[in-house]
């Protein structure tokens, strides 16, 4: 019996799909291009980054700022707060802004600034993208680097120069896409824990992210192509809680640091004092972090670093057509505002210099080449 051919199928069937042109990574980057300075900025933070996560520099890494940017004014606005922060603090942490641009979503809301600029579902893509490197560029421009959360695969193409630490999120940990995208990216990544709590997940991912990949992209010029990675030696895994309970506890960290062990893979860790750790309340961040500034006061060195989610007001609001928004106040999940967050990050610089002071100290931050990172960084 001869089996039936079927028939073409209907666009009524499913989904349907249009295309319109985008410009290329390489056109983009030609019509806003890396100064010196930038250059200098991200090359001098990736590097430092690479050596606090390894232990060789002994201050703590801290990831701060807004939950995703909604507006380019009060993003530079938070900036300026922020250098003027890091400057200050400078021998104790190391600073890095949170610019988060795709929002991941567990169903539907705003997918942030890169596809939504204008916040009203218009998917003004083009926009969006210049928007996000013109921005990106204005605060490296300042001395300060830059961190995202890596979503679609395409983004680092086109925004990956400017970035000096990225993140893999809980929803996309146990993506192979993703694990293949940060294979091949020129900076540190961390690997959130899965939305269940499974850190095995992060680790998984740092496993398959340090090795060779070879998978489907967009070349500079925006042509299709085959990418091919080295593998990321730099990646680590972010603690952010999950199923209704956190795990930033010593015994988690503990365990964590088993895991990698086990896994032959660096114990470098970070806390996310937000999402699953803070049960989603912004104002617990704070004590949080209060709890880890503790212990690293006490000589605990198996913490590397810290994501506050934190913007010039604190709480959130919802997008209201028509009405005006507050300046500063976040769209997404609440933050902790900006006095908050200055007291917090004085806190976190007094237990480094405590510790330190119980403590032979691994390598002076005045000395940048007492360890080199692997070129990779």
């Amino acid at each position: 019996m001869r089996a039936a051919v079927p028939g073409p199928v209907s666009r009524e069937s499913g989904g349907r799909v249009t295309a319109e042109p985008l410009v290329s990574p390489a056109a983009l980057a030609e019509r806003m291009p890396v100064t010196d300075r930038v250059a200098d900025t991200v090359l001098a933070a990736r590097e430092a980054t690479c050596r606090v996560l390894a232990g060789t520099d002994d201050r703590l890494l801290v990831v701060v700022g807004p939950c995703s940017v909604h507006d380019v004014a009060a993003a530079m606005a938070y900036a300026r707060l922020l250098w003027d922060m890091s400057e200050e603090l400078a021998d104790d942490l190391l600073l890095v802004m949170r610019v988060y641009l795709e929002k991941p979503r567990s169903a539907l809301g705003w997918p942030g600034l890169l596809t939504d600029p204008s916040l009203d579902g218009g998917f003004a893509v083009h926009s969006g993208l210049s928007s996000a490197r013109e921005l990106m560029l204005a605060i490296t421009e300042l001395g300060l680097p830059i961190a995202v959360e890596w979503l679609s695969p395409i983004t680092p193409a086109y925004l990956g120069d400017l970035v000096t630490w990225g993140a893999i999120g809980a929803r996309t940990v146990e993506s192979q896409v993703h694990r293949q995208l940060a294979s091949g990216l020129p900076m540190p990544v961390g690997m959130k824990n899965a939305t269940s709590g499974s850190v095995q997940s992060a680790v998984d991912a740092i496993r398959a992210a340090a090795a060779p990949h070879a998978y489907l992209g967009i070349a500079d010029n925006g042509a299709p192509a085959i990418l091919r990675t080295s593998g990321n030696p730099h990646c680590h895994v972010v603690l952010r809680g999950g199923s209704g309970r956190p795990n930033y506890s010593a015994e988690d960290v503990r365990e964590t640091r088993r895991r990698l062990r086990a896994a032959g893979l660096p114990e470098r860790v970070v806390i996310d004092a937000s999402h699953g750790n803070s049960g989603k309340c912004h104002e617990r961040q704070r004590a949080v972090a209060g709890e880890i500034a503790e212990r690293i006061a006490a000589g605990e060195d198996g913490v590397r670093g810290l994501l506050l989610e934190s913007f010039i007001v604190s709480g959130r609001q919802d997008v209201v057509p028509g009405e005006p928004l507050v300046f500063g106040q976040s769209v997404t999940d609440a933050c902790m505002g900006w006095d908050a967050t200055a007291s917090l990050l004085r806190s976190l610089a007094v237990a480094v210099r405590e510790r330190r002071r119980h403590a032979q100290p691994l390598v002076s931050v005045i000395n940048p080449v007492a360890s080199e990172p692997s070129q990779h960084a």
